[in-house]
């Protein structure tokens, strides 16, 4: 990590690194294999500043409308030491919580340091696993290894501990209306607590005890039916988490990448940004879209060469080595000679296009 820093510096210029959260770790972990993201990520490159400056800005974002409501709604969970939320824990999912402690951990002593701030997390969670002290943690900073670098979270959510065990509260400002939520903002808040579960196990671990005080159920606490009275509700992140775990462990590390790559690359607004970022190796499939700020420009790249990916990462995957559409016709129709490590997907390709031919001979009655 260390030996690396300096290159991944040189590659943002002169701009500041930008921070990962729970939100792009959640998308970077669906697609470990892209040495591009991966590579920007780990450097704090401006992704989507990039994707401006290249004429194809990111296809998502959240409104400000959505922004301000949501600060507020947490705002006023969060109000008097959080007085709101732990009356809502205790009557509404019944946990017995017998003392409070509160700390702010957003700001210490008027400083916003990360390094402060971790620090001062690390020694106030180290207390509560050792002594049980300790309720409510709100934004503690925490830090997880991506792509062989640390990123520092900035989470926008409480560790709260009960019996021992540490617990994640994840505030969201969409509504639960007659107990039902919309499933995909479900989905993604899951993703997202369990990238925090993952750093607190971690921290838990470094601290020399067992990461299960950490526990895989989460506290999701969102507005109820059409009101701001916040309700809250358990959510079981043990899924998420499997994925998480084995999809970090399978990103590509930095140091291989950059092995790869001219010294003097460098991903700065000018004329040569494009070339720069197309010297890193993209692995695009249309999921992109929901999640990376250069997934516009991917897809104009995979569409212009023809590559595979731009059909869906199933039927990549599914053809294997085989990188560009124009290959995979030519193997179906037998213009091209496979290699002995293609041999087994030229046949799959070849029977495919025997069943689309009787299928369209089929459709016009049997007549050629």
């Amino acid at each position: 990590m260390t030996e690396t820093a300096p290159d991944l510096d040189r590659l943002r210029g002169d701009a500041p690194p930008r921070n990962h959260d729970a939100r792009t770790i959640a998308a970077l972990t669906a697609n470990p294999g892209c040495a591009r993201r991966g590579l920007m990520d780990a450097a704090g490159v401006d992704k989507d500043a990039v994707a401006r400056h290249l004429g194809f800005p990111a296809p998502f974002g959240q409104s400000q409308f959505a922004i301000t409501r949501g600060n507020a709604f947490e705002a006023q969970v969060k109000a008097d030491g959080c007085a709101e939320l732990l009356t809502l824990l205790r009557e509404r999912l019944g946990l017995d919580v017998a003392e409070v402690a509160y700390d702010d951990l957003e700001v210490v002593a008027g400083n916003e340091g990360r390094e402060l701030r971790h620090t001062r997390t690390r020694r106030l969670l180290a207390r509560a696993l050792e002594t049980g002290e300790g309720t409510l943690f709100d934004h503690p900073l925490l830090r997880l290894e991506i792509a062989g670098r640390l990123a520092y979270l900035e989470p926008d959510v409480i560790a709260f501990q009960v019996r021992g065990r540490l617990h994640v509260i994840e505030i969201k400002s969409f509504a639960v209306v007659d107990g039902q939520a919309e499933p995909e903002q479900v989905a993604a808040a899951a993703r997202q607590s369990a990238v925090y579960v993952l750093a607190l196990r971690r921290l838990a671990a470094e601290l020399g005890h067992d990461p299960e005080r950490v526990s895989h159920e989460v506290f999701l606490v969102c507005p109820e039916n059409f009101s701001n009275r916040p309700t809250a509700t358990p959510l079981d992140v043990r899924p998420q988490l499997a994925v998480l775990e084995r999809q970090l462990a399978r990103l590509t590390r930095v140091d291989t990448i950059l092995e790869a790559l001219p010294g003097d690359l460098v991903f700065e607004p000018g004329e040569a940004l494009a070339e720069s970022v197309r010297a890193v190796e993209a692995r695009y499939a249309p999921e992109c879209m929901a999640g990376c700020e250069m997934a516009l420009f991917c897809r104009d790249e995979a569409r212009a060469c023809g590559a595979t990916g731009a059909l869906g990462r199933s039927i990549r995957d599914d053809l294997g080595g085989v990188d560009t559409i124009a290959t995979a016709l030519a193997l179906a129709d037998g213009s091209l000679h496979p290699s002995d490590d293609l041999a087994e997907t030229a046949a799959q390709l070849r029977a495919a296009a025997r069943l689309r031919d009787e299928a369209l001979l089929a459709a016009r009655g049997g007549t050629a």
